[in-house]
This record gives structure tokens, sequence and C-alpha cells, in this order.
């Protein structure tokens, strides 16, 4: 488990723009958010990450660097790419296993006669502080009840103005 305050494994994923997305790298005003999704065979993870595609001006506009990150083979999340309306959401994909559990993420697998890859990660959302630290964890083990975005924007302003410390640290 990631421990709030600790330092998040690093990440180096390539983005479906032909680029790449170090984490390490990152040199946000405020924080940068990655937003784990399931996949492309998730109608719930299309209509999350078309929603934050919608938002994400807001989120930048407050210094935070917004990715979506996969299990999803290139492929795969080319045709998210394509076909899903993120507008200019940053996709990275091809994130291993053994990542996405140093993330704390929950692993599935296919259920049989479903369009669904033989194993990906549930959904998770975290907010590293541009130290590298975490600030904000959610891990889901279902892609139901992600966090609301318009509760989540609320929430770090009222982090950023007030100066809001990372909670959880004890634990």
């Amino acid at each position: 488990m990631l421990v709030p305050g600790q330092p998040v494994p690093d990440l180096d994923l390539p983005l479906t723009i032909d680029a790449r997305f170090e984490l390490s790298k990152q040199s946000p005003d405020s924080f940068t958010m990655l937003v784990f999704y399931r996949g492309k065979h998730c109608p719930i993870c299309k209509k999350y990450l078309t929603e934050l595609g919608s938002k994400l001006g807001k989120f930048t506009d407050k210094g935070i660097n917004v990715f979506a990150v996969s299990m999803d083979s290139p492929e795969r999340a080319h045709v998210s790419h394509e076909e899903w309306e993120t507008g200019d959401l940053p996709l990275a994909h091809s994130l291993s296993e053994e990542k996405a559990r140093e993330y704390g993420l929950y692993i599935s697998e296919k259920r049989e006669g479903s369009e669904e890859p033989e194993r990906f990660s549930e959904p998770g959302l975290f907010l590293a502080k541009p130290d590298g630290t975490l600030h904000f964890a959610v891990i889901q083990n279902a892609p139901f009840t992600r966090p609301d975005l318009d509760d989540l924007l609320s929430g770090l302003t009222f982090t950023l103005e007030n100066d809001y410390p990372t909670r959880g640290t004890l634990t």
C-alpha cells in the first residue's frame, strides 16, 4: 500500500500521441494526477475519461497535470484515443502488472466471452505533489462509483487555497 507523504513509484510509459509520459520529469505547479482506468473494454471508463477530458482545463488551470493510464496494449489504447471523446487528455498505456501492483491497484482476469484483455487493473486515482510524494489516493476493485470530478475540483480548490496538508500519513 502506498503511504501518503511518501514517494510514489516512478512511471515511464508510452502515450497514444507517440510521446512518453515520465512521472519523474513532471513539474506541475500543484499536482500530477494519475487516473488509472480498466481499458478500452470498459464503458464506464469511457464515460469517466470523456467527462475528465471535458474538464481538463479546470484541472490544468489549478496547476494539475492530468494523465490517464491503463494496462492496454498500444493497439487497444489507440482505439480508445481515436474513438473516445477525451479531448487533450493524455492516454498512457502498456502499464505492467508489476507496476500496477506497486500502486496497489486491484488486478482482474478476463471474463469468459468478454472483450476484456487477459489481465487488467481496476481503477485508481492518485495525486502526486511536485516532489513526487503521494497526496491523495483512491483505489477501487470495480469500475463503479469513481470520484466525482466536480467534488474533486472543489476539494482541490480548498486544498490549494488553504494549504491543506496531506492526510493519512500515519498509515
